[in-house]
């Protein structure tokens, strides 16, 4: 009987440690939130949504980007359908009477049995940091008039709010997403995009007017605010078998950005700086190895950011490399393997990717300990690592992906299968505040959310 307190302290002990080993294999919130299965439906082209604008070679599909590295520039865009028109953009501050102008230049092309509009790109330099800018297009027939903001002076403890979407299409859902994101109270400032467009590739022929009718249904956001992009599989439009063997044709007369300002040589991999931002794009489809032309480009700009400068440090891609799906599970786990110890190194906050149609959010973790001779071959808790968010729940007529791989693993936080977008918003230096919003709730309701520790 002596021995009987000694024996229940063993007891605590084993249970204690069955407990914690079952805590250990086990990770975190699969959302009890069960969303009614339904079809995922593409809206009809005579849908109000892709409307052509009235009036004759009227500018359609108006959409902007950032233009330069540090944001005072911007790249305006738009579609003439019936004839080139005027390559003229009329330009002035809020405050301003005075009219500057730019020319842009026409590009077209096409696509098996499609020929593009008339696309117009043009790019406004030299612009004055955190001011309301009006701007024309459309000059001589038709002009349409739309505005943006510059984002305030680069700086160190400068506020900025991004909305994140991915995957989007054209479906009703993704017309939900887009309409919650917009009626959001703390909606972005700035798209972060992280890829799969208008998923053109997904009908018959890869039919081209479908990147016409998502660049119409589009515009109501995207003429007034940037949206910075990131190329997804959705956007490669490969088609040999219809004579299509240049990849990434449509997206690369369609939407430019500033890649060469950065360094790069090709819009598939890219920098710019925000506010206290910096946000580098990343290529999931291109050439990623060793020696190719993005690693190359990747080793050199990851030392160029400065922390003190622009203290938030931003990736996108599209393929996920922490992903517990079992749709494509895996698949970024080659880049992953290569560029995951740089991200540890320079302490990147948030990498944000697509391709998985559901919502996901990591835990601060890295696999980078893994080698033939340790066997240590599995993600662990590493506070110098970034969180890793799946932002693929647009909308698309794919639909949504509800297999999930169980148990959840530890290095999942928070997994749910539903559509939405997300908010990153930065504080100051040390506190960003990052939320995700499924389309079922109201405008203001978080469905996750975490509070961003900037540890640089």
């Amino acid at each position: 009987m002596m021995d009987l307190p000694g024996i229940s302290i063993v007891v605590v002990v084993v249970v204690s440690l069955i407990v914690n080993a079952a805590v250990l294999c086990n990770g975190g919130i699969t959302s009890s939130f069960v969303r009614k299965v339904e079809k995922t439906v593409d809206m009809p082209l005579d849908s109000d949504v892709f409307r052509v604008p009235p009036g004759y070679n009227a500018p359609q599909q108006v959409h902007i980007t950032q233009g330069d590295h540090e944001g005072k520039g911007v790249i305006i865009s738009w579609v003439t359908p019936n004839e080139p028109g005027s390559k003229t953009v009329f330009y002035w501050s809020e405050k301003s009477k005075h009219k500057n102008h730019a020319e842009g230049k026409i590009v077209t092309y096409k696509f098996y049995n499609y020929t593009s509009g008339y696309i117009h790109h043009c790019t406004i330099k030299n612009l004055k940091f955190d001011t309301k800018y009006y701007y024309e297009v459309g000059i001589g027939h038709t002009p349409r008039q739309f505005w943006f903001r510059t984002p305030p002076r680069v700086g160190l403890d400068v506020p900025y709010t991004f909305g994140l979407i991915g995957d989007l299409g054209q479906s009703y859902d993704s017309n939900r997403t887009l309409t919650h994101y917009e009626s959001n109270p703390a909606r972005g400032q700035t798209v972060l995009f992280v890829g799969d467009l208008s998923y053109a590739d997904n009908y018959s022929f890869h039919d081209n007017n479908r990147w016409d009718s998502w660049g119409r249904f589009l515009e109501r956001n995207v003429a007034y605010q940037p949206w910075i992009w990131t190329a997804g599989n959705h956007e490669i439009d490969f088609a040999p078998e219809i004579g299509e063997t240049i990849p990434f044709k449509p997206f690369r007369h369609r939407y430019h950005v500033p890649y060469k300002a950065s360094g790069s040589t090709t819009p598939f991999w890219y920098s710019i700086k925000r506010a206290s931002a910096y946000v580098i794009v990343l290529s999931s489809y291109s050439a990623y190895g060793k020696y190719t032309p993005q690693y190359k480009w990747l080793e050199k700009e990851l030392p160029k950011v400065n922390r003190s400068e622009t203290p938030w440090l931003i990736v996108l891609m599209h393929s996920p490399w922490y992903n517990s799906y079992n749709y494509h599970y895996k698949e970024g786990e080659t880049m992953r393997v290569i560029y995951e110890p740089w991200f540890v190194k320079y302490k990147v906050d948030g990498v944000f990717a697509g391709h998985v149609h559901a919502y996901e959010r990591s835990e601060r973790v890295s696999n980078i300990a893994y080698n033939i001779v340790n066997g240590v071959c599995y993600p662990v808790n590493d506070q110098s690592a970034p969180v890793y968010i799946t932002i693929g729940d647009g909308g698309n007529l794919e639909g949504l992906v509800t297999n999930m791989t169980e148990p959840q693993p530890q290095y999942s936080a928070y997994r749910e299968a539903s559509f939405g977008h997300a908010i990153f918003d930065i504080k100051n230096r040390t506190h960003a505040y990052y939320s995700w919003h499924r389309n079922q709730d109201g405008n203001a309701l978080e469905a996750d959310s975490l509070w961003f520790f900037n540890r640089y």
